[in-house]
């Protein structure tokens, strides 16, 4: 991909359109680094949210038969 093929876009410093196929290209690698590692931050939070969510429905399953138990006690 040759810079003379590519036309910046208005507005945004690091996007540019490339003349033969149409595509936008961002050309800011930090930027998409940043992306990534938010998104992945993300994606082990919801991870840990549904080990939390499983560990809450299994105390709740161990207090049902507890309570239910202790009344036929």
């Amino acid at each position: 991909m040759e810079k003379d093929n590519l036309i910046p876009v208005e507005g945004e410093p690091s996007l540019f359109r490339d003349k033969n196929t149409g595509a936008i290209i961002n050309t800011d690698s930090s930027g998409y680094t940043q992306y990534k590692k938010m998104k992945q931050r993300r994606q082990t939070e919801r991870e840990e949210l549904d080990i939390l969510k499983k560990d809450i429905d299994e105390i709740k399953s161990l207090l049902r038969e507890l309570t239910n138990g202790s009344r036929s006690n």
